[in-house]
């Protein structure tokens, strides 16, 4: 988490993505606050430039944008309490009235498939997304599952993060087709990047691509090459608001989509993450989001997609976020005790 708090007390919150580990952020954000001290809030893209130039962040530049993503939260969020204006309409206005979010299904036997869907439904989601790359087999029936639940009218997506074989992927594309998949999320690696291009010249599914996204550089790179029709990738991956919506315009003008990534964030960034979506043209219908999975969180009234699949237009000035300041005290003592949150468990 990061608070900054100006000379006049107007405070900001911002947070920053923990990735691989937890402690290594910690540890870059520490070094990025000299560059931050005593600058004006309204100078982010300037500090910025200035600690992945001078500060040689541009030298670890994953590790660098998922640090200085919760400054520049932060600094927006000043911004925009001082002028008395959301974050979006500093960021040139919203083009929507609201931002859809999609419903992630976790992996279970069909009759929890069905019960996920039903779920959704009943909470109005248009869009479902699943996991897939491990037992191509029963994932095909899980989706014509999905299918029969939902209807023919509501979105399906699938990801594999990759781990199909160039050989196996047109064929399993081929398979899912009939189950009017949306689109297919990063089937293949993304490196070399002709994989994916070779791939969306052999398959009528549209692609989306998510890995190799990892800078903005590598994001203006494989979309100007058209690897995918969809890309999906956050601030976190390109370091700011500005660049996000930066990157998406280039999107745009090479006639692609862009799906807003998520990566289990807490409300801070989910709502950070949705003013900027809010200003984006070619913004898919159906986000990522996990709000509506998270088993907590600390702000002191839940954001929207919590338990929804639309946000509209938040009318607090800067990110509109009120910390429970008890449940961020638990948190971080939490971490203390017990350490990051490891997935894959202790080793």
């Amino acid at each position: 988490m990061v608070k900054l708090t100006t000379d006049d007390g107007v405070v900001g919150w911002g947070e920053s993505c923990v990735g691989a580990d937890a402690y290594s952020i910690d540890a870059a954000m520490q070094s990025m606050w000299p560059f931050v001290k005593d600058r004006s809030p309204w100078d982010h893209e300037d500090i910025r430039a200035d600690l992945f130039k001078r500060g040689l962040w541009a030298l670890r530049s994953s590790t660098g944008n998922y640090a200085w993503a919760g400054f520049d939260m932060a600094l927006w969020d000043i911004c925009g309490k001082s002028v008395d204006k959301p974050v979006y309409e500093l960021l040139g206005g919203a083009v929507r009235e609201h931002v859809n979010y999609f419903y992630y299904l976790t992996h279970g036997d069909l009759d929890d498939i069905e019960s996920q869907c039903n779920e959704g439904m009943s909470l109005g989601y248009e869009t479902y997304y699943l996991k897939t790359g491990i037992d191509f087999e029963f994932e095909l029936q899980m989706i014509e599952r999905v299918r029969k639940v939902i209807g023919s009218k509501n979105r399906i997506r699938i990801d594999s993060n990759g781990a199909w074989s160039a050989q196996d992927a047109p064929r399993y594309l081929s398979a899912f087709e009939k189950f009017l998949i949306d689109f297919a999320e990063q089937p293949v690696r993304e490196h070399p990047m002709s994989l994916m291009q070779d791939l969306r010249n052999n398959t009528s599914v549209p692609l989306a691509a998510n890995e190799g996204l990892w800078s903005e550089e590598d994001a203006n790179r494989l979309i100007t090459n058209r690897v995918a029709d969809v890309y999906t990738f956050s601030p976190y991956w390109v370091g700011s608001l500005r660049k996000f919506q930066q990157v998406a315009y280039v999107a745009e003008m090479m006639g692609s989509l862009v799906c807003r990534h998520t990566h289990g964030e807490l409300a801070i960034a989910a709502s950070a993450f949705h003013h900027v979506s809010l200003t984006i043209p070619n913004l898919v219908v159906g986000n990522q989001q996990t709000a509506a999975h998270m088993g907590n969180d600390i702000l002191e009234k839940a954001i929207p997609i919590a338990s929804g699949p639309n946000w509209g237009l938040p009318i607090e000035s800067g990110l509109g976020v009120k910390i429970n300041q008890k449940a961020l005290d638990e948190a971080v003592l939490d971490f203390k005790n017990n350490g990051q949150f490891l997935p894959y468990g202790q080793i």
